[in-house]
């Protein structure tokens, strides 16, 4: 059962103890008041089909501790502990006040948010956020020519794999956890009425593989010697367990599927090692997991991740998660379907698509050309004896497609896409859905700087700025926006801009080009760098 809240106070209405005064600068105060929290809440309400049982964590702190627990990389504990103790935390995840005597929710209760908010879900609340932050922005002559049909607009899509923390899979030590599974299987078996407890070798089994592990060198003769003796001992405990269950014993649906895991792998370890191959369709690599799949992405010193493998769109810098599976599959299949999804939110098709090469097949052209969409990139097959290619756009198209391998690079590294450390498939779900919801939050804070770079262009279009800068300071003052620029005779504009723009009586301060940071001894005293761009 859920019940409605007052999803959105103001931070004036936010009771905080003497002495403490948070800031509307801090990141998490405007990252609170960037997200409609009344249109997500309908949608979160709506999960919730009983009006019977206990009333529902509201929602401001259900999806809050997932934001927060992707953006800093906590643990379950941890994530509620920092909720606890840090004011801008609970006033973002909906706190009336300042409470830190008690834990706002049992740790455990992040694996229920985690299920409850699925991909789908996280897919309508990261469409809800782009419709309140998304501006129309101008696009290039080149990728929006109108007479295509009235196509507009840039889609740029690619595929990445979200490895899972899971033990590098090889044959010896999967088989050697599957048969340790199978013994502790055997002993909730066993009932000592039944006599003595069929014998398993479990200490030679476990020598064996301790002298295997253990060895400097693994030659080939070796590990296919130590994989044999995995499999027999394997085959000898599930034996085992097949009398045990003929008699009557039962296990538990979570131990039936454990089972069921463990004698899936002996078969596929067997078909190996008797056809001398290391290739076997839907491979197990993981007994705890076994719904992953290596993928091959053939990157330097990856060449083979173990996750789950997704694709992702960049329309005007904002990220949707276009598809997902935990199987290998060929991503130049899902291009077509993007195309749609993108029709269905903007009215019309894109003019551009760049993409991998592996997009460019015989299906996605006729599909793009038909529609009257560009896919950049080269024609199949051999160049044309006259054909004279436009380098310098295709240069330019592969300029702007390296924009979804920042994407991929910043949520890998900031947003938990590099490493999934969930074991459900819900749960690894959400993580990888969740890491993109917060990969456009991050872009949200970003917007308003982007737009004085913008600005900058627009009032010095023959200018080159050498250095911009975007200083923060409210320490018993106003805020101070400093902007570094070459030319001098616009600064009065920019300073009405900017003033007409903050709608405060904020301190403007325009100062001349310079090649490196201020002093500390600077009368600016600027306290918070947010943001630095260079130009060439």
């Amino acid at each position: 059962m859920y019940k409605y809240s007052n999803v959105q106070i103001s931070l004036a209405d936010f009771k905080q103890p003497v002495g403490m005064n948070l800031k509307e600068s801090n990141r998490w105060v405007k990252k609170a008041q960037t997200i409609p929290w009344l249109e997500i809440e309908k949608r979160y309400a709506a999960l919730f089909t009983s009006r019977k049982g206990n009333v529902a964590k509201p929602l401001r702190l259900a999806p809050g501790a997932c934001i927060i627990q992707a953006e800093y990389g906590y643990t379950d504990e941890e994530t509620a502990l920092q909720i606890q103790e840090n004011p801008c935390l609970q006033y973002f995840c909906g706190y009336p006040g300042y409470d830190d005597e008690h834990l706002p929710f049992d740790p455990s209760t992040m694996v229920y948010f985690r299920k409850r908010l699925t991909p789908e879900v996280l897919g309508e609340i990261n469409e809800m956020i782009l419709n309140t932050v998304r501006q129309p922005e101008k696009q290039d002559d080149d990728g929006d020519d109108p007479g295509r049909g009235g196509n507009s607009g840039t889609m740029i899509v690619d595929a990445t794999c979200a490895p899972s923390n899971i033990r590098y899979p090889q044959d010896a030590s999967l088989l050697n956890e599957a048969r340790e599974n199978t013994e502790k299987l055997l002993d909730v078996l066993h009932d000592p009425a039944d006599g003595r407890k069929p014998r398993t070798y479990r200490k030679k089994a476990h020598k064996d593989f301790l002298q295997f592990s253990r060895s400097r060198k693994k030659s080939a003769k070796k590990t296919r010697k130590a994989v044999g003796q995995q499999l027999r001992y394997l085959k000898r405990s599930l034996a085992a367990i097949d009398e045990k269950i003929a008699l009557g014993r039962t296990l538990t649906a979570r131990q039936d599927a454990r089972l069921a895991t463990i004698r899936t792998l002996y078969d596929q370890q067997k078909y190996m090692y008797d056809n001398h191959s290391h290739t076997v369709a839907n491979r197990i690599v993981s007994v705890s997991q076994p719904f992953l799949r290596p993928i091959v992405r053939g990157k330097a010193g990856k060449p083979v991740e173990f996750g789950a493998k997704l694709d992702i769109s960049v329309v005007n810098g904002w990220s949707r998660l276009e598809c997902f599976s935990f199987d290998a599959y060929n991503e130049a299949g899902n291009l077509q379907a993007m195309v749609e999804r993108f029709r269905e939110r903007e009215g019309h098709y894109p003019s551009r698509i760049l993409a991998d090469k592996i997009y460019r097949n015989r299906d996605n052209l006729r599909f793009c050309k038909e529609r009257g969409i560009h896919l950049a990139g080269p024609a199949l097959g051999r160049p044309k004896k006259d054909e004279v290619r436009n380098k310098t756009q295709d240069f330019l198209d592969e300029c702007e497609r390296v924009e979804v391998e920042r994407r991929f690079s910043l949520a890998k590294r900031k947003c938990g896409l590099g490493l999934i450390v969930t074991k459900l498939q819900e749960t690894i779900a959400h993580t990888v859905a969740m890491s993109i919801l917060v990969l456009n939050l991050r872009k949200i804070q970003c917007a308003i700087f982007h737009f004085f770079v913008l600005l900058l262009q627009v009032l010095c279009p023959k200018q080159k700025p050498a250095f911009v800068q975007w200083t923060l300071f409210k320490a018993h003052q106003p805020l101070l926006l400093t902007v570094y620029s070459p030319p001098l005779y616009f600064h009065s504009c920019l300073r009405r801009t900017c003033e007409g723009i903050l709608h405060r009586q904020d301190q403007i301060h325009l100062r001349e080009p310079m090649r490196s940071w201020p002093s500390p001894t600077d009368n600016l005293q600027e306290r918070q760098i947010l943001s630095q761009v260079s130009y060439n």
